[in-house]
């Protein structure tokens, strides 16, 4: 059942399942939803579970925004197993006795909290000239990459039985658990390699909210896959409402700067603040950014009510 008007712009999220790619989830919604214009917000790799949030119609302009947010791992290390992909889908390189203790053990992991620089692994999206790492890699190519800072937020071992170590791990975009696992068993001289990874959170997306693809197939044909869409507002809900007076409609739906005659709401807007727009029936339009030195709104971000998905 096509799902109405009102819920194709917005942000789902999908419990992605293992043996699923985050193009696999694409597809199979663009069936189920009856829509074209969908996109995911960064890949989990095919072995990995877990939150994936994925933009629908206008909500699709979110997804560079959702890339970069803050992310929410569960994950375990196998130690004394290297292999070329940096988890347990790749070819063993080597095998490794693990002579390490316990104190040891937490040490070297407790050791990655904070910033670091990691080399992004060949078995990856990351580009260089142009081509996907992973493209060179089933080449059997291994090309020079260049390392770059990523942040671990907040990192807890939950669990030690050697050679098995689980984690909870808060980070930064661009960070790789599988070359985290892999690095951790570099420090203590064994190796390490990724055994599993579930993805808890992407920024507000919970694990405990998300559904997989046939809790989605089944509310689509029931005539209920709004109620699983968040609206592409509610992204930006800790922003100010300001209005458009119905005069100056059209400024708004052309993206135009709207200066502080055209609107209503507060005064006394600091440089470089945003805001939600509306127009006079309250329908939602984008996110604009104040200019002290030109007393206007400019846009940042549009979702045009009436665009098409």
């Amino acid at each position: 059942m096509k799902t109405e008007k009102t819920v194709q712009n917005g942000v789902i999220n999908v419990y992605k399942e293992r043996g699923y790619t985050s193009h696999d989830v694409v597809a199979r919604l663009r069936g189920i939803l009856k829509l074209k214009k969908i996109g995911h917000t960064g890949t989990l790799d095919p072995e990995a579970e877990g939150v994936l949030p994925v933009c629908l119609g206008n909500g699709t302009r979110l997804c560079g925004m959702l890339t970069d947010k803050e992310k929410e791992y569960q994950a375990e290390l196998l130690l004394g197993v290297t292999t070329n992909t940096q988890d347990m889908t790749g070819r063993i390189l080597a095998r490794r006795d693990v002579c390490v203790t316990r104190e040891e053990t937490e040490k070297a992991v407790m050791g990655f909290l904070g910033t670091y620089e990691q080399l992004p692994p060949m078995y990856s999206a990351c580009r260089v000239e142009g081509k996907r790492l992973y493209e060179l890699a089933r080449e059997g190519k291994e090309v020079e990459r260049k390392r770059r800072p990523v942040t671990i937020h907040e990192l807890e071992i939950c669990s030690i039985e050697l050679p098995r170590v689980r984690m909870r791990v808060v980070c930064s975009k661009g960070t790789y658990i599988r070359t985290l696992c892999h690095d951790i068993g570099e420090r203590l001289g064994c190796g390490g390699t990724m055994a599993s990874l579930l993805r808890t959170r992407v920024d507000r997306f919970t694990l405990k909210e998300a559904k997989r693809l046939d809790e989605i197939e089944a509310a689509a044909a029931a005539g209920e896959a709004g109620t699983l869409i968040l609206p592409v507002e509610e992204m930006f809900s800790a922003l100010p409402v300001i209005t458009v007076k119905e005069a100056y409609t059209s400024a708004v739906r052309n993206g135009n700067p709207l200066f502080l005659r055209q609107i209503t709401g507060k005064s006394g807007w600091m440089d470089g603040e945003q805001v939600r727009i509306h127009d006079s029936q309250g329908r939602f339009y984008g996110i604009y950014g104040f200019e002290v030195m030109k007393g206007r709104f400019v846009p940042v971000k549009m979702f045009l009510p009436s665009e098409s998905c």
